[in-house]
């Protein structure tokens, strides 16, 4: 009876230890670009966690924070309207945010199901991404576009387009 007592307990640990998904720590190099036909950047600044394994979407998660304050254009007077009430107001608003809540395999890669959160607005969204993995290292690249008008970025029919498109490269480590 010990003995089944012992195989059970080993069963079960076994079991839980191959249901958890991996831990990546997110590499300084990575990038948050994005464009449209007015104006274009990166976020240089971004942090959080991920959680992710091929073989196991279903405990596999992403909750990523961007500071607004690290957006970069190229262009001084650019980037103080960006930071600036009219657009992100990184002041009151200072991150966005990306918390999933579900991941699946799609045709292309994969897609992260969650809410977006920025400047205070929060939406379901999903994110399509694909992932490379080689030895501990892998990388994350996520191509989508986002209204910003949807988060009550700026004015519709402002100056700058509604929608940008987003390229965001994560190269990340195992932990």
């Amino acid at each position: 009876m010990k003995v089944l007592k012992i195989i059970a307990a080993f069963l079960f640990l076994f079991s839980v230890g191959q249901t958890q998904a991996q831990n990546w720590k997110i590499s300084e190099d990575h990038n948050i670009a994005f464009s449209n036909k007015d104006v274009s950047g990166v976020f240089k600044e971004m942090s959080g966690s991920i959680i992710f394994d091929a073989t196991k979407l279903s405990s596999s998660k992403f909750d990523l924070k961007i500071k607004v304050e690290s957006i970069s254009t190229g262009n001084g007077i650019q980037n103080k309207h960006a930071k600036g009430e009219e657009w992100f107001d990184a002041a009151k608003y200072p991150n966005i945010e990306f918390i999933s809540s579900k991941i699946e395999k799609t045709d292309a890669g994969y897609k992260a199901v969650g809410k977006l959160e920025i400047h205070g607005v929060k939406k379901d969204f999903t994110i399509p991404f694909t992932f490379s993995k080689k030895g501990s290292k892998g990388t994350f690249v996520a191509k989508f576009s986002v209204d910003r008008t949807d988060f009550g970025v700026g004015k519709k029919g402002n100056d700058v387009a509604e929608t940008l498109k987003i390229v965001a490269t994560i190269p990340a480590t195992l932990k």
